[in-house]
């Protein structure tokens, strides 16, 4: 969770404005770390950038580097280099699906120190959900070593559409009870109920957007414009440009899997012909028990195809071409440089079938530079992209400055 890809912030050249928080994420993204680049860089003088990062270094945001000292292009004495400090707080992530969660406490740098996993049923609610969750950071909070007081925020990441600038998820297909509800309060009253230490930020976004997120930092940074497709109970996407998720004006953007495509079956959603209605994890499900085959969810797809089962494999495959032919107009609409297929199906029969149609259907221009691929974090994609989210939303330049003053730095 190093400086955010694409970033530029305001240097402070000329003006001699660059705050103390412009200078941490100099730092943090590896464009200026000793201080005689962060001089360079910011038009500063040596003086105010003193200032400014001993603020840091009293919060412990900053450390010197381990590398020791290196030369200054300049000539010299050779310069301290400074290293973002890892160490001073922790955050908490979940990854909440339809009958099944994830959390984890994870370092400001994204290593998970502390995971559990197990049954926690979208449908009981948003109250009996996130205070299950509280107990659950409690007791991994424990198992890391960490104490509460160290927790500087929570990431979730949950199974529908989210007006970021509330926390809310507004008319979600598959999380009944949810719509409107007040998450971000409640899992601060957990996180209280259960460790007794003071409410933290908590910060909530739609599943497909944080493993997108997660995703594209780990592996393809370079990646300019990034699409990942969930494929689970339901089907959405994430896209990540220039560093940021894009959400559209409200937290809809990526919502794919309700693009009629002329089917007759009924979504979840109440509508017909939704392309989740014939090609998720759950419809796929649906038609191979309507074959004899025991199939209840996506998960139970999954292990089918695990077990290289023939039927399954061949649904599945039949899905990949459904979804593919969506693709096609999403990548000739954003011409991502890599498409990433994740969720319950993201095996080799329905990345055939997706290929199958996505490259007969779009322009070999859309498709000339653009990589195909399968996750590369699998589950732990929504935790690290949780966290990540959380991280850049704290150590923001103009939120940096907030939180020293907070703090009396």
């Amino acid at each position: 969770m190093t400086g955010r890809p694409g970033s530029t912030g305001r240097t402070g050249r000329g003006g001699g404005q660059a705050s103390a928080g412009e200078l941490l994420e100099l730092v943090r993204s590896g464009r200026a770390v000793t201080r005689g680049a962060l001089q360079r860089t910011t038009g500063l003088s040596r003086a105010t950038v003193g200032h400014r990062l001993d603020r840091l270094f009293r919060a412990g945001w900053l450390r010197e580097g381990a590398g020791g000292p290196v030369d200054s292009p300049l000539g010299g004495r050779p310069s301290i280099t400074l290293e973002f400090d890892d160490s001073h707080a922790v955050v908490l992530a979940a990854d909440l699906e339809t009958r099944h969660a994830r959390a984890a406490v994870l370092s400001l740098t994204g290593e998970i120190l502390a995971e559990h996993s197990g049954t926690l049923v979208i449908q009981d609610g948003p109250d009996a959900v996130l205070g299950e969750l509280g107990r659950w950071f409690a007791e991994l909070l424990e198992k890391a070593g960490h104490r509460a007081a160290e927790v500087c925020g929570v990431g979730l990441a949950v199974p529908g559409p989210v007006d970021t600038e509330t926390g809310r998820v507004f008319q979600p297909p598959i999380m009944p009870g949810w719509d409107g509800y007040d998450i971000r309060g409640r899992m601060a009253r957990a996180f209280t109920e259960h460790t007794g230490a003071p409410p933290v930020p908590v910060l909530v976004d739609n599943d497909a957007n944080l493993m997108a997120y997660g995703e594209q930092r780990a592996g393809h940074p370079d990646c300019s414009a990034f699409v990942l497709v969930k494929v689970s109970t339901g089907i959405g996407a994430g896209v990540v440009v220039d560093g940021s998720i894009y959400r559209g004006i409200d937290g809809g953007a990526g919502d794919i899997g309700h693009i009629r495509v002329g089917a007759e079956a009924q979504c979840r959603c109440g509508s017909y012909g939704c392309l989740a209605a014939v090609a998720s994890g759950g419809a796929v499900a649906r038609k191979l028990a309507e074959s004899g085959v025991p199939a209840a969810s996506g998960s139970d797809v999954r292990d089918l195809l695990a077990s290289g089962h023939p039927e399954a494999a061949a649904v599945a495959r039949e899905a990949g071409r459904m979804v593919g032919d969506v693709l096609a107009t999403v990548v000739t609409l954003l011409n991502p440089g890599v498409l990433m297929i994740a969720g319950d199906l993201a095996g080799t029969p329905f990345l055939t079938g997706v290929r199958e149609l996505l490259y007969q259907r779009a322009l070999p221009r859309s498709t000339a530079h653009l990589d195909v691929v399968t996750s590369r974090l699998g589950e732990r994609a929504g935790l690290i992209g949780a966290g990540a989210l959380v991280v850049e939303h704290l150590y923001a330049p103009e939120r940096v400055e907030e939180r020293l003053l907070a703090l009396g730095v």
